[in-house]
């Protein structure tokens, strides 16, 4: 069964006048959390959207990219964004709950931060906006602001990305810590490792994403090091 029947499932069993926040309560543990994974991205980036007040084709384009949408699943998709933007409850009582279901796991809200930040930069502007609600987010998630920091140096096109910021070390790091931190994040962007934190196989994008921007950090600073 697809990622996508199950999405539908789990839509289908909400009782009337039940908000789309009601599934997270339900999806606690896996094989689940990657539906509940899905599930959050899709509706937070339907909260995010109002930030900036459009959902460009380019954001669709990008969301379809992260998790690769079978023309016959696009329905259950589009589902759960209208379910999430038609919702009275605010963005910050979505990222509460989904916060509270992956308990002290704090990997698996990074990769979804990450994905809402792949989604945000997609048309090519980085709204202030989205920046304040990714934030926000962030802060809700109790994700230091160290790996904030480090997730919009990646993404965010209003500057050169720092590499020394990618990798999350400091400049004045010497040039084996610097590659031990290296080799640690391409442990863990591998595909095999970002499943077993719950995201969906259909969500392998985003490790390919991570890991040409960690490499290009990599190979920048060497490079530095080597003049």
């Amino acid at each position: 069964m697809s990622i996508w029947s199950r999405i539908s499932e789990a839509i289908a069993a909400l009782r009337a006048g039940e908000s789309l926040g009601a599934v997270f309560e339900r999806l606690r543990t896996p094989p689940e959390q990657s539906v509940a994974f899905t599930i959050a991205v899709i509706a937070l980036s339907a909260k995010m959207a109002k930030a900036d007040g459009q959902v460009t084709r380019n954001e669709v384009s990008a969301f379809r990219e992260v998790f690769a949408i079978a023309p016959e699943d696009e329905a259950a998709a589009a589902r759960v964004f209208n379910l999430a933007r038609q919702d009275v409850a605010g963005f910050e009582e979505y990222a509460t709950r989904i916060r509270r279901m992956f308990g002290a796991r704090t990997e698996p809200l990074r990769d979804l931060l990450e994905g809402l930040f792949y989604i945000a930069i997609a048309d090519d502007h980085y709204h202030p906006g989205e920046d304040a609600f990714l934030e926000r987010v962030a802060a809700i998630f109790e994700i230091p602001e160290s790996d904030f920091r480090t997730l919009r140096a990646r993404f965010v096109p209003d500057a050169v990305p720092d590499p020394y910021a990618v990798l999350g070390v400091s400049p004045d790091a010497p040039l084996d810590e610097v590659r031990q931190r290296w080799r640690a994040q391409v442990r863990a962007c591998h595909p095999d490792v970002m499943q077993a934190r719950g995201l969906p196989q259909e969500a392998v994008k985003l490790s390919e994403k991570r890991l040409i921007d960690i490499n290009r950090a990599w190979e920048e600073i060497s490079r530095r090091h080597a003049a």
